[in-house]
């Protein structure tokens, strides 16, 4: 940035540096007077604020979203690429966007690229429908944590060993969650697919009755999860 534009004004917006609504409130005020010439922000600048000298926004690694094993990771990616997109042109000066990318070919890219909405939720649904998945199956997520990774294999095991079989019910799992190390505990996650008929959560307080959780691990169960990690 230095050696790009030697003499610009930067601003960085992020969590972990504005940390109230009163640097926020400062930062917005200084952007509205023109005392800032490059903003430099992470999500947090995506939506809700309106610049309207604001003429071009870049996107690194726009793609990192789609990674992770998330089910509605690119419904957010889009989400989020389209919000970040509407911050450039706002006002009467036209706006461009750069959108940096090692998949150009997916979806989502090229429903941005076009500014096709539609389609995109078109072909997302009907991806779900051909897999089962929500909202044309269910899901649910049995996230389990430990402080001790072997005690907490052996436990995942033995849960999976009490599972009811059922040919309309899959389970998946157990495998390492996504963040598979939080706050010094380690973590393995179960999901369970189950076509949109299935009493899911009766089948769930059936496994969960034939074992008895140890104290010294933590079971979490979100049925329909919003969240993978």
């Amino acid at each position: 940035m230095q050696n790009l534009l030697p003499e610009a004004r930067t601003l960085i917006l992020a969590s972990d540096v504005v940390t109230s609504p009163k640097m926020i409130n400062d930062a917005v005020r200084q952007i509205e007077d023109h005392n800032v010439d490059v903003i430099i922000g992470t999500q947090i600048i995506a939506k809700g604020h309106h610049f309207p000298s604001l003429t071009c926004v870049g996107v690194v690694d726009a793609d990192l979203g789609l990674s992770g094993g998330d089910l509605r990771a690119g419904e957010r990616t889009f989400q989020l690429l389209h919000q970040v997109s509407g911050r450039a042109g706002r006002g009467e000066k036209p706006g461009r966007v750069y959108i940096q990318t090692y998949m150009p070919e997916q979806m989502v890219m090229r429903a941005l690229a076009a500014n096709d909405r539609d389609t995109f939720l078109e072909v997302e649904a009907k991806e779900r429908e051909k897999a089962g998945m929500p909202p044309y199956g269910r899901l649910a997520a049995l996230i389990l944590s430990c402080t001790d990774e072997m005690k907490l294999d052996l436990f995942c095991r033995t849960l999976a060993q009490k599972a009811p079989r059922f040919d309309d019910i899959r389970i998946l799992g157990p495998a390492p969650a996504p963040l598979a190390f939080l706050r010094g505990k380690h973590r393995r996650r179960f999901l369970v697919k189950a076509e949109k008929s299935i009493a899911i959560q009766k089948f769930l307080e059936d496994w969960l009755a034939a074992v008895k959780v140890p104290s010294f691990i933590q079971l979490k169960v979100d049925i329909d999860p919003q969240s993978f990690y």
